[in-house]
């Protein structure tokens, strides 16, 4: 039976006592008490001594009910404190540690910061209970898959416009590649990917939401009906030129990591952002560029399989005439084009009823047939015909 005056001692402290109070009895030697117990014989004599003048409490830490001599001295947790309320009061227990560290000098563990925070009644960190959803195991090679979302978002907290982080994460590795835009649209979407490709190759898959930039909602029409052809967008016929499957998420749920990214981001990213005074697109991309390095070498996971399933990144100009927006056009019988709401005059000599118009991210525009690229410049004003020019203005009723 277990003393009362034990039951504070930790498991430890009660196995040498056994053990001590066993040799003590001479049921085992100082040599055997000191093989179980993994000490010398000599520390198991100054042992034995400790229980015979204070008891089985003699073998409990020294130190135990003393302050710890590796505590945070109280000027320093008080300065700690101060600069937590000042500058980084909204911040949670974690990146508030780290902005200590990087900016201050000051070396503090989360779990020591959130402790003195609770202590205090700040709670704005603590993490709401999410119901239980299947786990889905991640891709095992790089470049198996890649999930796209853009995320609305007052990023830069009104020291500039609102706008749309458009990120990429690959399922696999958890690698993070993302811009700003000022809207979630095809070309934002054509862009963004286009710089993806470049800098990674071009994946397997995109999962993406039924966003109408990727997914089409319009009906299909009459010839597609015909055809058996499924309505796609500009973005998804881009994908598909290149040999990359578009799979539609049907819940935020199925998307699961990006959304988490966008969480961590507005949280994160919004501070270190504030902290930079970062108020514009262009420097928020500039900002994005650096801090997405240190971003992934932290948080990004080795993937199962170390392959890489990218496929390697056409040429520019390959990439460019696939990922823009195509429109198919009547050629009339003068050679022009209409587009938009504006003229064209194709200066090339083509025998074609329709030509395909070429919208590219840079705002260049081309017109092609079946890949050639035709001639043709702006019709800035037309020319009046000669009946028109001849008609003279008549009033409505004899005077």
């Amino acid at each position: 039976m277990v003393r009362e005056d034990r039951v504070i001692m930790s498991v430890k402290e009660l196995r040498r006592v056994h053990v001590i109070r066993q040799t003590m009895e001479q049921k085992l030697t100082q040599v055997q008490a000191g093989t179980v117990l993994g000490l010398t014989p000599r520390h198991i004599r100054r042992l034995i001594t400790r229980v015979e003048q204070a008891g089985d409490h003699g073998l409990a830490h020294r130190g135990r009910g003393k302050p710890s001599n590796r505590r945070i001295p109280d000027k320093v947790k008080a300065m700690m404190l101060q600069l937590y309320e000042k500058r980084y009061r909204d911040f949670g227990p974690t990146l508030a540690a780290e902005k200590l560290t990087e900016r201050h000098g000051l070396t503090l563990s989360d779990e020591t910061l959130r402790r003195w925070l609770r202590a205090r009644g700040i709670s704005h960190f603590m993490r709401r209970k999410r119901p239980h959803r299947a786990w889905r195991e991640r891709k095992a090679q790089v470049g198996e898959l890649v999930q796209l979302d853009g995320s609305h978002h007052d990023w830069f907290e009104g020291r500039g416009p609102r706008c749309v982080l458009m990120a990429y994460i690959d399922d696999a590795s958890s690698q993070v590649f993302a811009r700003v835009y000022t809207y979630e649209g095809t070309i934002p979407a054509l862009d963004s990917f286009t710089r993806y490709v470049t800098r990674y190759g071009i994946p397997l898959a995109v999962y993406a939401d039924k966003h109408t930039t990727y997914q089409s909602s319009a009906p299909p029409t009459v010839d597609e009906q015909l055809a058996g052809v499924t309505p796609t967008s500009q973005f998804g016929r881009a994908l598909s030129e290149l040999g990359v499957e578009l799979i539609p998420a049907h819940s935020p749920q199925a998307k699961g990591r990006v959304e988490r990214l966008f969480k961590t981001f507005q949280d994160r990213v919004i501070k270190e952002m504030r902290l930079a005074d970062v108020s514009t697109l262009d420097a928020a991309n500039q900002f994005l560029t650096g801090y997405l390095s240190i971003y992934n070498q932290r948080f990004a996971v080795q993937p199962a399989q170390a392959a890489d399933r990218h496929r390697p990144r056409p040429t520019p100009r390959e990439l460019s005439r696939i990922l823009c927006l195509k429109t198919t056009r009547c050629l009339r019988r003068d050679w022009t084009v209409a587009h938009h709401g504006q003229l064209y005059q194709v200066r090339s000599n083509v025998r074609a009823t329709h030509v395909l118009v070429e919208e590219h991210v840079d705002g260049t525009m081309r017109i092609t047939h079946q890949g050639r690229m035709l001639s043709f410049h702006a019709i800035t004003s037309r020319p009046v015909k000669a009946a028109e020019a001849k008609k003279v203005h008549r009033p409505r009723y004899p005077v």
